[in-house]
Parts: structure tokens; C-alpha cells; sequence
């Protein structure tokens, strides 16, 4: 009997993917006529928003509140479409550098104002009314910091609420008196599924909400859609989703609004391959998030498998932007053999929605259990410090022939005069030294930059310029920008 009952469980969760297979392939495919120009890149402000709010504002499909303002006066908007009884509240940014899915709502406002899609539209509006606050945080936003101007977590500022808005979104949760609540985050990119080289590109929790980490009818639910959007996201970034360890964190929001009867599903945007502005996860986001909406509005959800939630990897955090394997180092003449991890840690330029990179090395020796974006296997290599040339008497005698031929010639730093006050980084493959700047000895170890040379039989292979790998026979390698030293 039991297998039979399995079985019939097996073909009804079975059934209710292929229903939703064809609106999220459409939903896949059509993603760029949807998709919110103006929001190009990860650090978005405010401001952005605001001419895009008074778009919704005069459309009479949509309501738009000032729902509270933050620590600087910046208002706080919640959005909302729909006439049904459930009601679903979507809310994005509450750290200020977690941008993905408020790149992402819009696009999913974009969507539902359109004229396409018009049967599953009426199903979804007719049965839901779903909230949308965009940017919790919009004082982080402008520094792109994961803290509002307090200081505060305000995701761990669910029980004091000391911030103002915190006391907006438990405001905003408790007037609606959510069905379901999507927290909407974005995490490091170095989080991997685990026991894999993959990232976790997509990772969720339905959060507990006490320390046994029961499931009542409200979190079961929760886990349902998480199973739902788990087997969305499998479709086009498969391997790459991770779940959260569901320990009970009595301050956080996401266990809170859980506890106060919200079906409550915490979506982390992490890596994905080659996607520097998270451009590809945005899209998974509107994907996965809107066909999650629509099996919500159908109640379909409710027949998937409870125990399905518990097959998906966790959450691991051993990703390198680069690493490389077997690598040989020299220390008083003696011959060792090392791995290298090194991540690309962004540095925000001011009023800008662009950054440069400030390498680290962050771990070395036996790493044979982490992973890479990119790895090198360097047996046979030796890794050797890079030599410092004469001074160059001005920049225009540099082009990327000249540092490609100073590379292959043991150079990795270039001493030059007059280098421009302005300059935060330097967008060709070699350090730029200024005058009278004293490089310290070389010795490889956690935390130094990155830069050093992969020798072999005499002659130098591969740079490692700023955590960037180059090809010296090739004369390639994705590379974004060198460090100026003054």
C-alpha cells in the first residue's frame, strides 16, 4: 500500500511541474521584453527607483504607497496588483549591496503590466494580490553596504526595532497579514553546492520558527515552493542551487514573519559563471519567482512532496574566483608544493555604479576539497616573485605587445613617472609603481595580492596579475585591472 500511495504522490507532483513547464519556458523566453533597461547594473540607488514608482503610481492596475521613509528621509514604496484573497509580499534589499531581486521585481512589474500572458495573468490577479517593497534598505543602497546608516542588520533587527525600517516592514507584514512572504537577498559568490565545484547560484530556506525547527501548515508550505522553484531554476542552472542550514535565529526577519504566520522563502542570489553584474541570476530570479507566484495562485503547490525539500544540497562556501593546484614554491632552496585560493574583492568607485579589483590571496596549501571558478593545474610549475623594470618615462610607451613581452620577461610591476592622480587601477595586465614606491620582499601567504609569475623549463608560462590568470604564449586571460602602487 505504502508503494502505491508513493507512486500516486510521485505522478501528482510529476503533473504539477508539466502544467507549469510551459509558462516558465515562455516566461525564459520572452525574459527581454520584459526586462528593466534602466537597472543595468548591481549598484543601484534610489533614485533609480523613483521615476520608475511614478510609472506604477498612474497606472490604474497598480497601487503605490510611502509606507514609512529610512534614516535619511528616503521613502519606503510598497507596490501592489490584484484583487484575490491571498496575499503575497515580496520584499527586496534589506542590505543595502543585495540588489539582484529588486532588478528583478521590476521586471516582474514590467510583466504583469504588459497585455501579454493574459489567461495566466487573470488566474494570478484574480486569486492573489501581491506586494511588492523594492528597497528596504535605500540608505545601504547608496553606499552599497550591507547596513543602514545606524549601522544596523536590519534583518537581525526583528525583535528590537530599532530601525525605522524594520518597523516598516513588520508594519507592512502585519497590515497585509501575508499568506506568503518572500525575502528576497542576494549572497557571496563564493557559496557552492555542496560536495560540488558548483555555485550556488540559487540558494533558499524555508527559516524555522523555533529552536526544534518544527513544520507547522504555514512553513510546510513554504518548503513546497521552495521544491517548486528548486526544480525551475534545476532546468537552467542545473546543480547550482543550495539550501540554507535552517538553525532558529530568533532576532532575524525571515524566522520572525515565519513565526507570525507568513509561509515565509528566503532566495539568495549568489554566483553563476562569467555573470559579474548578476545579469543571468536576475533572469532566474523573474523566472523562478513569477511561475512560483502563479503556482501559488493555482494552490497546486500544496500536492509536492514534503521530503523533496530535504534533497536539495546545502549551502557550502568553498568557491575560489581562481585556484590553483601543484604548484611549486621554493623557501631557502627547498622545493614545496602548494595550492593557491585567491578571490576578487570589488572596491565601489564613488557616485559610480562601477568598481575596480583588490586581489587577495585567501587560503594556501592543501585545497583539494574547495573548488574554483576558474582552476590551473600548475604540476611542474614553479611560482617565482616578478622582477620590477627601469622607470619608464612616461605611460605612452606602454601597449599590451610591450607588457605582454615584459611578462614573458619576468616583470610584473612597471615603476613609472607621473602616474595620474585620478587613477584608481590600472585596466592593463601589470602593477604600475610610482617613482619613489618600495615593493616589499615577496613571500607568498594568506592575504598578499596576488601577483607572481608559473615558470617552467626556464621560461615564464603564466602571470597571475591581480588574482587574473594570463596566458604568456598566448598573450590572454580575462582580466579586468592592476593595482597602482604610489
Amino acid at each position: 500500500m505504502k508503494i502505491k500511495i508513493f507512486a500516486f504522490l510521485l505522478i501528482i507532483s510529476a503533473n504539477i511541474f508539466s502544467q507549469e513547464s510551459d509558462i516558465t519556458t515562455q516566461l525564459f523566453e520572452t525574459y527581454e521584453k520584459y526586462r528593466e533597461g534602466s537597472l543595468d547594473k548591481r549598484r543601484i540607488k534610489h533614485h533609480q527607483l523613483e521615476p520608475l514608482l511614478a510609472d506604477y503610481r498612474v497606472n490604474p492596475q497598480f497601487t503605490v504607497k510611502v509606507v514609512g521613509s529610512s534614516i535619511e528621509g528616503r521613502d519606503l514604496s510598497l507596490v501592489s496588483i490584484g484583487q484575490g484573497k491571498t496575499n503575497v509580499f515580496l520584499w527586496s534589499q534589506m542590505h543595502g549591496n543585495e540588489p539582484t531581486a529588486t532588478q528583478a521585481i521590476f521586471d516582474i512589474l514590467n510583466f504583469l503590466a504588459s497585455e501579454d500572458f493574459k489567461d495566466e495573468k487573470e488566474e494570478i490577479l484574480s486569486n492573489l494580490t501581491v506586494h511588492f517593497l523594492p528597497m528596504l534598505n535605500p540608505d545601504g543602497a547608496e553606499r552599497f553596504q550591507r547596513r543602514n546608516v545606524l549601522g544596523v542588520d536590519i534583518n537581525r533587527d526583528a525583535l528590537r526595532l530599532q530601525s525605522p525600517e524594520s518597523q516598516t516592514l513588520k508594519r507592512v507584514r502585519d497590515s497585509l497579514n501575508a499568506d506568503f512572504g518572500f525575502n528576497l537577498h542576494d549572497q557571496s559568490t563564493y557559496y557552492n553546492a555542496e560536495r560540488t565545484g558548483k555555485p550556488a547560484t540559487i540558494s533558499y530556506l524555508a527559516p524555522a520558527y523555533n529552536y526544534e525547527k518544527d513544520i507547522n501548515e504555514k512553513r510546510g508550505n513554504a518548503m513546497k515552493v521552495i521544491v517548486f522553484m528548486n526544480t525551475i531554476i534545476q532546468k537552467y542552472a542545473p546543480g547550482q542551487v543550495g539550501r540554507y542550514n535552517d538553525d532558529f535565529e530568533p532576532r532575524a526577519f525571515g524566522d520572525n514573519i515565519q513565526k507570525w504566520g507568513t509561509s515565509t522563502i528566503l532566495i539568495e542570489s549568489g554566483g553563476y559563471a562569467n555573470d559579474v553584474e548578476k545579469q543571468e541570476i536576475r533572469k532566474l530570479n523573474y523566472v523562478s519567482i513569477l511561475s512560483a507566484i502563479c503556482t501559488i495562485a493555482k494552490g497546486n503547490y500544496a500536492d509536492i512532496p514534503l521530503e523533496d525539500y530535504e534533497k536539495i544540497p546545502e549551502n557550502d562556501r568553498k568557491l575560489f574566483d581562481l585556484k590553483i593546484t601543484n604548484a611549486t614554491y621554493k623557501i631557502n632552496g627547498k622545493p614545496y608544493i602548494l595550492d593557491i585560493g585567491m578571490n576578487r574583492l570589488e572596491v565601489a568607485i564613488e557616485n559610480s555604479t562601477e568598481f575596480w579589483y583588490s586581489s587577495r590571496i585567501i587560503d594556501q596549501g592543501d585545497l583539494s576539497t574547495y573548488y574554483g571558478y576558474e582552476t590551473f593545474d600548475a604540476t611542474g610549475y614553479t611560482l617565482v616573485a616578478g622582477k620590477t623594470p627601469v622607470l619608464l618615462s612616461g605611460l605612452n610607451q606602454l601597449n599590451e605587445n610591450k607588457i605582454i613581452e615584459m611578462l614573458r620577461s619576468g616583470n610584473t610591476y612597471v615603476r613609472a613617472q607621473n602616474i595620474p592622480s585620478d587613477w584608481l587601477d590600472f585596466k592593463m595586465p601589470i602593477h604600475l609603481i610610482s617613482k619613489d614606491y618600495q615593493m616589499p620582499e615577496f613571500h607568498l601567504e594568506v592575504g598578499i595580492n596576488p601577483t607572481f609569475l608559473l615558470k617552467k623549463d626556464g621560461v615564464y608560462k603564466y602571470a597571475v596579475i591581480n588574482g587574473f590568470l594570463i596566458d604568456l604564449e598566448k598573450g590572454n586571460g580575462y582580466f579586468k585591472n592592476a593595482m597602482i602602487y604610489r
